[in-house]
């Protein structure tokens, strides 16, 4: 029989880091990029697209529907995770009961209320089959704001991206239409943790790449999936670049200036990053293990399971190097796991 920590083990999708204990970071948009945020009694969700029966559900008539509470782990593209959170909410399935779905939907668009009108899709028989809900409470409690309430979809499954904040348009498809996530952030479209499905793909040819690296000047670029190991970008100018599941190993980065880059996910193992400036980056899901970050700016933006030392194949530790002229904003520090945030705080005293 599998020990509790062995099943919890092989509960967590390739390179996640669990949360532990009641840490719910507040990553992709947060409340205050809602449209006109209204009372919870004057919000609505709306049914419409290929169905007999288009309706507007306000609140009220969701839970009307009846609830159901739902146990599951939730697994976000940022690299991190976390078990046995306890939702309740509304069966997709059954909302689309009231609705009558034409024999040609096939396909289900979540859209926000947000000013950049976050949206995702998902084929309507997945949708279905994974036990797609629309959750209006957490933990026994309405859903707060910052995580998506009054109502969100909830995706079990999938990376959390696919689990839309402050839905209030459901509409049935013939064919697919990629959301915000996918069209404009470069998401996968799949989003399966178990197949690491995080990223479309790059979003410049080789050939771009090459003469951008050249003249160590990325401001200004979007450059999703940026391949750029081993090379010698000393002094590299990336203020405020989309640099999204950029590929640094092994990259000689030494007084490079990333402030304000979005640098997610972004692979920065064994880097030469001395001296390097950070200030207000989006470091959510990185990976510094075994990267020089001594004299570093880290006082960052965001860090949510971003990791400083990991564990190679072999066993062996690899862990960034940092001393007491490493910035770090310790109000940052909430998003790393336990051990995460312990060895960076032990690592600049």
């Amino acid at each position: 029989m599998l020990s509790d920590e062995t099943q919890r083990e092989e509960r967590l999708p390739p390179n996640q880091q669990l949360l532990k204990g009641d840490r719910w970071p507040v990553v992709g948009q947060s409340a205050d990029e809602v449209t006109s945020l209204p009372v919870d009694t004057e919000w609505s969700v709306s049914v419409a697209g290929l169905v007999e029966s288009p309706r507007h559900f306000s609140l009220h008539e969701l839970r009307e529907l009846g609830l159901e509470s739902r146990r599951l782990d939730i697994h976000c593209v940022t690299r991190w995770s976390r078990y046995d959170m306890d939702f309740a909410g509304v069966p997709l399935s059954r909302m689309l009961e009231q609705c009558n779905p034409t024999a040609d939907a096939r396909y289900v668009s979540f859209s926000a209320r947000t000013e950049r009108s976050h949206s995702s899709s998902m084929p309507l028989g997945l949708a279905l089959e994974l036990g797609a809900f629309l959750a209006v409470e957490y933990d026994g409690q309405p859903l707060p704001a910052e995580h998506g309430g009054p109502v969100r979809v909830v995706m079990p499954g999938k990376y959390f991206y696919k689990s839309v904040k402050w839905v209030e348009r459901i509409e049935l498809l013939a064919n697919d239409r990629l959301g915000y996530w996918e069209s404009d952030a470069g998401y996968h479209n799949e989003a399966d943790p178990w197949k690491e499905q995080r990223y479309i793909a790059a979003s410049i040819s080789k050939q771009e790449a090459a003469k951008l690296i050249e003249s160590r000047d990325f401001r200004g670029r979007d450059l999703l999936g940026l391949s750029a190991a081993d090379r010698d970008l000393v002094g590299l100018q990336a203020q405020d670049v989309l640099l999204r599941d950029a590929d640094f190993r092994r990259a000689n980065l030494q007084g490079a200036d990333f402030a304000g880059a979005n640098l997610s996910n972004g692979h920065f193992q064994d880097a030469q990053l001395s001296g390097a400036s950070f200030a207000g980056a989006d470091l959510d899901g990185a990976d510094f293990s075994g990267a020089d970050l001594r004299g570093c700016n880290l006082n960052v933006g965001s860090m949510f399971g971003t990791t400083f030392q990991s564990v190679d194949s072999a066993g062996a530790l690899r862990a960034a190097r940092i001393d007491s002229g490493t910035s770090i904003d310790e109000s940052k520090l909430g998003g790393l796991t336990d051990e995460q945030r312990e060895f960076l705080v032990a690592a600049t005293k």
